[in-house]
């Protein structure tokens, strides 16, 4: 189903993260791989990633209709509003609405099963609106025909060039080094002939459009018996099955040490200005050390110019097949003759793990990205950020988000707004019953940065 609903056109320019005007109708549904979904501590506790959302509110004219699957704790938007510089007219202009069944995934299948609720949706909605999903898929299509609204996302009709054979293929179209390899495998043979055509004793193979590296396993040509795969409980015939119904890529495995996983935020207005937003080096861990963890802002200056100028290029193919709204790209980088070098890995055409520390950034340090430079500055200030999902412990399951939001003030862990540095928290409802949190912490050099992030894990999740 593809929605034709067009932005007017005083929204030709428009950006999530600094909106003048109309209405956001925030989906953050995970429309996402359920079994892989599953693997990931807290998951439905991901819908609150987009809260930094509610920071656009400083606008006055701007109003945010936010969803999600169950209630969010009141002094998790206290803890927003206290970032603007009047919570009390931003309240007025927010409103909460939860289908109030959290199992029941994903969420935008679960609201469209809801009648009461979309009607409650559309009486909210005046003037100009548009919808603000994490993932597009088809359920927020039909979502937003409902709505009579235009979406700020990627089509699904545009959904190949997420895949990893997709991104195989935009990289080569719009000229951008990869790693050597073959994409739209579905069949064992063409596994195996991909396998085998390819230099080296190990390779990857990936599914198309698994997300967080939890699709990948990494082969081991002379024994088969070494197959490392990203997911627990992960095997060749439940892998082979999801390779037959997803299709995948198998690339080389790159052995290169030290080997670099920079990544590029970027965005297509939906008057098609295609731009980058920001580059980060992602932190990753789990089996094979491809699931993200978190990241750090910016990239190293030895390949950050390099990343920016291989996803600006990306990111002008996609505007020119009329891609719109905030997607990822991830890279190797790796030291080579002539300086370094940056391979496309993948592309995530969605909201992924590091919008939230972005926006999280730009909305409470007022910062602009310069792209000469790819800092972020306020004024002639530049702002480094270090960024995590995972600050896990079980002395914090149990406790309530508002309690450990005072301890992080009382602490002096929380934001400074007269500097602009300090701590931004999120996943904050995944406290109680996970002992997990997530947050951003922004200095003013990227020692200062890392300095606080150590910090406040050692204070709040223990060493």
């Amino acid at each position: 189903m593809i929605t034709n609903i067009p932005f007017g056109e005083k929204y030709a320019g428009l950006s999530i993260f600094e909106p003048s005007e109309g209405t956001l109708v925030v989906v953050p549904s995970l429309s996402l791989p359920q079994d892989e979904l599953r693997r990931i501590t807290a998951a439905r506790s991901y819908e609150e990633r987009l809260l930094f959302l509610l920071l656009t509110l400083r606008e006055p004219g701007v109003k945010v209709v936010y969803l999600s699957s169950a209630p969010i704790d009141p002094d998790i938007i206290d803890y927003y509003f206290a970032f603007l510089p009047d919570p009390d007219d931003a309240a007025k202009r927010l409103t909460l609405i939860t289908i109030d069944d959290p199992w029941s995934q994903p969420l935008t299948r679960s609201l469209l099963d809801r009648p009461d609720v979309i009607e409650q949706l559309r009486s909210e909605i005046d003037g100009d609106a548009c919808l603000v999903p994490f993932v597009l898929s088809e359920l927020e299509e039909e979502l937003a025909s409902l709505l009579n609204v235009p979406l700020y996302g990627p089509a699904t009709a545009f959904a190949y060039y997420g895949s990893k054979s997709g991104a195989r293929e935009m990289g080569h179209e719009a000229g951008v080094p990869m790693a050597r390899g073959f994409g739209d495998l579905r069949t064992t043979l063409e596994i195996e002939e991909a396998i085998e055509a390819l230099p080296g004793d190990r390779v990857i193979v990936k599914l198309n459009d698994a997300y967080s590296g939890l699709g990948n396993a990494i082969v081991t040509k002379t024994d088969r018996s070494l197959t490392s795969f990203a997911m627990a409980g992960e095997s060749w015939d439940t892998f082979s099955t999801k390779i037959r119904d997803r299709g995948a890529v198998v690339e080389e495995y790159i052995e290169h040490r030290p080997l670099y996983h920079p990544s590029a935020l970027a965005c297509i207005t939906p008057g098609g200005e295609a731009r980058v937003l920001a580059t980060h080096d992602q932190v990753l861990g789990g089996a094979n050390g491809h699931v993200y963890q978190g990241c750090t802002f910016p990239a190293a200056p030895e390949y950050r110019a390099e990343v920016g100028a291989s996803a600006e290029r990306i990111a002008r193919v996609l505007a020119e097949r009329g891609v719109v709204g905030v997607f990822g790209m991830d890279f190797f980088a790796l030291k080579a003759d002539a300086g370094y070098a940056a391979l496309l890995c993948e592309i995530n055409l969605r909201i992924g793990g590091t919008t939230h520390p972005f926006g999280s950034a730009v909305l409470t340090t007022g910062a602009a990205y310069d792209p000469a430079t790819g800092l972020l500055m306020a004024g002639d200030q530049p702002k480094y950020y270090t960024a995590t999902d995972n600050c896990a412990s079980s002395c914090l399951r149990g406790r309530t988000p508002g309690e450990v939001m005072r301890t992080a003030d009382r602490l002096g862990i929380g934001f400074d707004a007269e500097r602009r540095t300090g701590n931004v928290f999120h996943l904050l409802g995944a406290i109680p019953e996970h002992g997990k949190l997530g947050f951003t912490s922004i200095g003013d050099s990227r020692e200062e940065a890392d300095e606080l992030h150590a910090l406040t894990r050692r204070l709040l999740c223990g060493p």
